[in-house]
């Protein structure tokens, strides 16, 4: 079955358990048919971290105590950075082809559509940065004893990065040269979660407690997992019927 397909079949009637999860399975296949056929857009984002976090000591310091007080913050701002490259792909190729329309007059539940396609597209594209980053930040002379803290702020933050720009890939599917204008709308939301992401780290050198930071790292992702989907999904209403 087809996602045009999705609003002729039996299997999308309003409260059928069977057909939300029929509908999902092939959200799910979908996109990693999508993301293999696409396999070097796919790797983009991953090859412009590591290039930034490689090319950094070459161009300002390769001193190690330089490099160990910026890696959390360099690391973080590639992976945000990075994470941009690759967000006005997410509803772009569903828009391209006609399908994004059959998503939208499907019965079943949007939000909860959208919020499968986001959460597979973060598992695509933050989960390689979120393993790269231990090896990155073992060559920027961060200690070992810091990089589970790092890593633990990437699982917990880079999910709030893909939440919050799923909303400005959104707003500007229809548009042309939305990557531009998804970094103008998305970059101002994402601030706090990199300041707390890179101030953990931080707080973790300095020896001071982390727990504060990660709680509200964790209330941003409870937050945009809970309200973040319910925007995606107008956003998308309105730039489908535009």
């Amino acid at each position: 079955m087809s996602i045009g397909q999705l609003s002729e079949s039996p299997i999308s009637e309003p409260g059928s358990e069977q057909g939300l999860f029929s509908i999902l399975g092939i959200v799910f296949k979908r996109e990693f048919l999508s993301a293999y056929r696409s396999r070097q857009e796919l790797a983009n984002p991953l090859v412009f971290f590591v290039i930034v976090i490689v090319l950094f000591p070459l161009g300002v310091s390769p001193e190690p105590d330089f490099l160990r007080a910026a890696a959390a913050g360099l690391i973080w701002v590639a992976a945000l950075l990075a994470t941009m490259l690759s967000l006005d792909r997410l509803f772009q190729s569903d828009y391209d082809d006609g399908s994004l329309e059959q998503i939208v007059l499907c019965a079943q539940p949007l939000y909860l559509i959208v919020l499968v396609k986001t959460l597979i597209h973060w598992s695509l594209t933050g989960l390689p940065l979120i393993m790269l980053s231990p090896f990155l930040a073992v060559m920027l002379n961060l200690e070992s004893q810091h990089i589970p803290v790092l890593m633990l702020t990437l699982v917990m933050g880079t999910p709030v990065i893909s939440l919050i720009g799923g909303i400005g890939a959104a707003l500007t599917v229809s548009l042309r040269s939305g990557g531009i204008l998804i970094s103008l709308l998305v970059l101002p939301l994402t601030m706090p979660v990199l300041i707390f992401g890179a101030g953990t780290v931080q707080a973790s050198i300095d020896g001071l407690p982390v727990m504060g930071h990660f709680s509200i790292i964790g209330m941003m992702l409870a937050l945009t997992l809970t309200l973040s989907p319910f925007a995606m999904a107008a956003a998308l209403k309105m730039s489908v019927s535009d």
